[in-house]
């Protein structure tokens, strides 16, 4: 593995130097730059929001703070790079890089990297297999440090993300809870951590890259159709784990019609237009209750038993995790440990985007999570979050206009959601408290239908979510929280 500060790319040494600072400056807004490690010989990094994880119970080191103090379209406008103090601007989805076909997800993410890049994706392609044989560790310690010089735009550098993301998690649990490391070797942490700079993301695999940035069509001529959808990068799970994150994928996409009434409903509001606010709440009633129906498909292409056994794990992170309790150290990066909460739902803008334009306000510990968990969202997204808390608030001026129809669609909107969150709480206790319970029992062997794996299933985080939540107190007090957000006859 090589060592010092040289990066080979394609075996031809260069110096090292910082290439992706200016990307930093381009995608991420201003006052949310991507993390710092504590001040060591890499301490050279864009300076963020980052502490090294003391094992005392602190948060640890936390992926990229935001500075909220200003609107977003004041901090920097991010498709049109406009990034002077400006009145704030009306709510635009390309302004925070949503579409209006796909929302947040990435619209037809690249699949290959380019060319000097080959080793890394080479290892991301095989990564279910190399985990199997116990066999990823050697290989990753046999890549080349690449440098990220020649990584362009924001779609090269979410699919890099996504490729070093998912060797990162294969590297760290390939050998289950009780094989785990202490440190990410070099070649690796070094052009994650770049990347992730760049980015505005966390070093570690989160929902964007699981799910938003993760998929491709079979048939580009086909629809956005599960049977027409396939993953880029995979890991250990066989066809439950393709259907886990393409089920996730599809609430996303259920989701666009709501994120495009919320722009709606704002600008209802501001213009005093209740006819249209009328229908912006029909609208996103309608689309919460799509997100239930595609949430419902999990039960044909997920197995629990697959889930639990073998997915899970993969998707735990080294915050909150007993498995990891002291974190781990990214080698070239910091000497001290860091600490990164693994995937969650919660890391899905979706439901914060819902919950501020519903004014739905969760206990003080939940709320701590969700918002610790926007750290987790690429920063445009972050933002959108944001700006809709800023908006004047929908919940008082329902009330204060007196018209039952809008306190009726208000409340479908809250009923919606809150029936959602209940679903959610369905599919965790199937696929993680009775599945873990069979598992115990010896019930549940997931045998040939993992696919490739060789890894036991997780028992550090029984009662936890992969983000490190208290699963089950945590998803019924958001549910109790948004019922309670409803407007009383």
């Amino acid at each position: 593995m090589p060592t010092g500060m040289e990066i080979n790319v394609c075996c031809a040494a260069v110096p090292y130097r910082q290439p992706l600072i200016l990307f930093a400056q381009t995608l991420c807004p201003l006052g949310s730059q991507a993390p710092a490690p504590p001040r060591t010989r890499y301490a050279t990094a864009a300076q963020g929001a980052g502490s090294a994880h003391t094992g005392s119970g602190a948060a640890g080191v936390s992926p990229p703070s935001q500075s909220t103090s200003r609107p977003y379209s004041q901090r920097q406008a991010m498709e049109a790079g406009e990034g002077t103090e400006e009145t704030p601007l009306p709510l635009v989805l390309t302004r925070f890089q949503l579409s209006e076909e796909y929302g947040f997800l990435l619209p037809d993410p690249l699949t290959e990297l380019p060319a000097p890049y080959g080793p890394w994706m080479e290892i991301a392609h095989d990564l279910p297999q190399l985990i199997a044989s116990h066999r990823l560790r050697s290989q990753v310690h046999q890549m080349p440090q690449l440098s990220t010089r020649h990584l362009r735009g924001r779609e090269e550098l979410h699919l890099a993300h996504l490729v070093l993301s998912f060797i990162t998690m294969g590297y760290l649990w390939q050998e289950g809870e009780e094989g785990t490391v202490k440190v990410l070797p070099q070649n690796l942490a070094v052009p994650f951590w770049e990347v992730s700079q760049a980015l505005g993301l966390p070093p570690i695999l989160s929902h964007t890259d699981f799910v938003l940035a993760n998929w491709r069509r079979k048939n580009p001529n086909r629809p956005l159709e599960i049977e027409n959808l396939d993953t880029i990068i995979s890991l250990p799970g066989g066809e439950s784990l393709r259907g886990f994150i393409l089920v996730t994928l599809l609430v996303e996409k259920a989701a666009v019609p709501g994120i495009k009434a919320i722009i709606q409903a704002i600008r209802a509001i501001l213009q005093l237009d209740e006819e249209t606010l009328h229908k912006a709440l029909q609208e996103l009633a309608e689309a919460i209750g799509d997100m239930s129906k595609a949430l419902k498909r999990m039960h044909d292409y997920v197995d629990p038993a697959v889930f639990y056994a073998v997915i899970r794990i993969f998707l735990s992170g080294w915050k909150d995790n007993p498995a990891m309790p002291d974190g781990l150290i990214y080698e070239g990066v910091s000497d001290e440990p860091m600490a990164y909460s693994g995937g969650s739902a919660a890391q899905s803008t979706i439901l914060h985007a819902f919950d501020e334009l519903l004014g739905i306000r969760h206990s003080e510990e939940s709320t701590a999570f969700l918002h610790r968990m926007r750290d987790y969202m690429p920063p445009p997204h972050r933002a959108f979050v944001e700006e809709i808390h800023r908006a004047p608030s929908l919940k008082q001026h329902v009330l204060s206009s007196g018209d039952a129809r809008l306190c009726t669609a208000f409340n479908r909107c809250v009923s919606a959601l809150a029936e959602f969150r209940s679903y959610h709480i369905t599919i965790v206790t199937k696929y993680i408290t009775v599945a873990a319970a069979k598992a115990k029992a010896g019930q549940a062997d997931p045998g040939d239908r993992a696919g490739p794996s060789a890894v036991k299933p997780p028992s550090a985080l029984e009662a936890k979510g992969t983000g490190g939540s208290h699963i089950f107190s945590f998803l019924k007090s958001v549910r109790d929280t948004t019922r309670e957000g409803m407007i009383s006859a």
